[in-house]
């Protein structure tokens, strides 16, 4: 029998070890300027989490082009000019002892939104330009129509992530993830709801995966082969006639094949008036199915609240990595109270200038 790895066991994939299994899971924050360039929020959001003992900080969806933003706030890589920014960042969570990742984004049709607090609603088209999709299917009846990609399009899409992948790599990042799921454009090419095409990348699974197949392998192509590249998937529609489980166990067999490393499994996101049975790892049995039949890594998400929930989703052979996110945002120090609740308080590290108000308590 071999070994069940423990949450403050490290995790080696390729050339790259991540020093525990807790991850910060990549979440919106809306707070850069105008220009996609990060902040000091930026800064001390993601810094304070490396500087609390998690193993790997994911940076929320940043945009590889200015259209592929959800919001005017979106975090962005789709010019030379934000590199500078993103280095800061990358400089800052890696000295705090945590592995730097980004996550690499298109909205597609859910572009063009206002900020959470400013209604999220749709900006016309004559503030944001034109929002784009494999088919003019608007998100909600009263959003903008996306327009329907040409060939050409698509053909610009592959090359914004490419170059996007390789100004992370610029900024010194050490793992990359495409995020193709929660209803943004690789997920609008998977699912039926969204892709109505009746060319090459429309109708069958074959069809609708060969676009994010492409967007995957350019990215793995851009990235260092030492370092690993992660894709986030939603496994289900949660509506009937949408991506199932089995549809994505194929995608992520096809991803492990091209050299994809671990897949990120979420779900939902693509239509309004989904079901979702939201409970702590609620993912969790997909993504055992997963890891199993697609013969990949997997991480855990959803509703990981407690150091024991997300222990149990390595004790369980459901995930290789937890990515926690609320309960992160409530406690950026929640990866040295879980090694704390566990028990292994000792085998995370504390900046040294903290040492002295928690060695009692460690």
């Amino acid at each position: 029998m071999h070994a069940v790895p423990g949450l403050f066991d490290p995790l080696t994939i390729r050339g790259l070890t991540i020093p525990n299994r807790v991850a910060m899971s990549p979440m919106c924050m809306y707070r850069s300027e105008d220009d996609g360039q990060p902040t000091d929020w930026h800064l001390i959001h993601l810094g304070s989490r490396a500087a609390g003992g998690v193993g790997l900080v994911i940076t929320e969806a940043t945009a590889v082009a200015e259209e592929g933003r959800i919001t005017p706030g979106d975090l962005g890589l789709w010019s030379d000019t934000q590199i500078s920014g993103h280095r800061r960042i990358v400089n800052a969570v890696r000295e705090f002892g945590a592995v730097a990742g980004v996550q690499l984004s298109h909205s597609g049709r859910k572009g063009g939104r206002s900020r959470p607090w400013d209604g999220n609603t749709p900006l016309p088209s004559s503030q944001w330009g034109k929002t784009l999709a494999p088919s003019p299917i608007p998100f909600k009846p009263e959003w903008q129509q996306p327009t329907e990609m040409t060939h050409a399009d698509i053909a610009q899409v592959i090359d914004s992530f490419a170059a996007a992948t390789r100004r992370a790599r610029d900024a010194g990042y050490q793992v990359v993830e495409g995020h193709f799921a929660h209803g943004y454009l690789m997920h609008q090419f998977l699912s039926p709801f969204s892709n109505r095409r009746t060319d090459e990348y429309g109708g069958g699974l074959e069809n609708r995966a060969r676009l994010p197949l492409a967007v995957a392998h350019a990215i793995r192509d851009e990235w260092p082969s030492e370092l690993p590249v992660f894709m986030r998937l939603s496994l289900v529609d949660w509506i009937p006639g949408g991506v199932n489980l089995e549809e994505s166990i194929q995608v992520a067999a096809w991803m492990r094949e091209m050299g994809i490393d671990l897949i990120d499994g979420t779900s939902s996101g693509i239509i309004p008036g989904e079901t979702i049975p939201e409970a702590p790892l609620y993912h969790l049995d997909m993504s055992r199915r997963l890891r199993a039949e697609a013969g990949i890594a997997t991480s855990a998400v959803g509703r990981v609240r407690t150091a024991q929930e997300a222990s149990r989703a390595l004790s369980s052979e459901g995930a290789d990595l937890v990515l926690v996110g609320r309960a992160m945002l409530q406690d950026a120090y929640w990866a040295r109270h879980a090694a704390r609740d566990l028990e292994e308080g000792n085998r995370v590290e504390v900046p040294v200038q903290y040492r002295r108000a928690t060695q009692h308590l460690s």
